[in-house]
């Protein structure tokens, strides 16, 4: 690490680098690990209820295997198309057998990886609370398409992202203290669970799913429960705002779900980086201290 204090811009270059490579990879999760939890579920309805005769999943899927093919032809890619962004240009957003069309939200996951990984490490510079939010980036990058693309906030994320969290802070390498990164972790749950509840009581229709509340826990562990209200108070405005737009432009009504993940994961991304100032600027602006 001693290298990079002495030329913070070489730490920079290589979380850039890290981040686009890291993107690739995330495209994966994203398309496979909602895939590989329906399999899961598939293999234990079958096994508990036999009688049922539900089918198990065929053959065996993970993040690693097999390796990746086109959706369209299933040809296996070759190497020189699984360079990130560079492959998706060389191939001008084609399959190289069948010639299908390959979403460009390929590249823009890892163009947006490497983006927001070039910001982090500007920001905190090379030191071991910048390298863990790296990781934190990376898995809200991963939970928010999941979200987006199923309703669904996998636990294998959101579970790993806030023991990671607590665990920076125990270490002492996290910018809250152990006893904020537990509180925050607790409250973060509970904000949203009671939340639920009271809808659910009021209403009868649940409003979130459970995987918000450990995605809100995880923050609290990141950033300690003094920044919860920002992260609440962001992902709720900006919530509302995109997620009426992307219902109308889908053409549903407004009793229909739609993620509140993305919105918390964004938030959250933002207090890492700005939500002390966040709070000083609305404290002086609005309440004058």
């Amino acid at each position: 690490m001693d290298i990079f204090y002495y030329y913070p811009w070489l730490f920079v270059f290589f979380a850039t680098l890290l981040g686009l490579i890291i993107g690739s990879f995330l495209n994966v999760v994203i398309y496979r690990l909602p895939v590989i939890m329906e399999r899961e579920w598939r293999q234990e309805c079958a096994d508990s209820f036999p009688e049922y005769k539900i089918a198990p999943p065929e053959g065996h899927l993970s993040l690693s295997t097999p390796r990746s093919t086109c959706p369209h032809c299933h040809t296996q890619l070759r190497i020189i198309d699984n360079i990130p962004v560079i492959s998706w240009l060389y191939l001008r957003g084609k399959c190289h057998h069948c010639h299908a069309p390959i979403s460009i939200r390929y590249p823009c996951v890892e163009l947006l990886t490497a983006g927001l990984s070039y910001v982090v490490a500007t920001h905190f510079g090379p030191t071991p609370y910048s390298i863990g939010l790296l990781f934190f980036t990376y898995v809200l990058i991963a939970a928010t398409f999941i979200d987006l693309d199923t309703l669904l906030l996998p636990d294998q994320l959101t579970i790993p992202l806030m023991w990671a969290g607590l665990v920076f802070a125990l270490l002492g390498w996290s910018s809250v203290s152990l006893q904020d990164a537990v509180i925050g972790a607790i409250a973060g749950y509970l904000i949203l669970w009671s939340l639920f509840w009271g809808f659910k009581l009021l209403t009868g229709k649940e409003g979130m799913g459970y995987g918000d509340f450990k995605l809100l826990a995880a923050l609290g562990a990141w950033l300690g429960w003094q920044q919860l209200p920002v992260i609440v108070l962001l992902s709720s405005v900006v919530g509302v705002i995109f997620g009426v737009i992307q219902l109308r432009m889908q053409r549903k009504g407004l009793d229909k779900a739609f993620p509140f993940g993305p919105y918390l994961a964004i938030a959250g991304w933002i207090s890492v980086l700005w939500g002390q100032d966040i709070i000083v600027w609305y404290l002086s602006s609005f309440l004058g201290w």
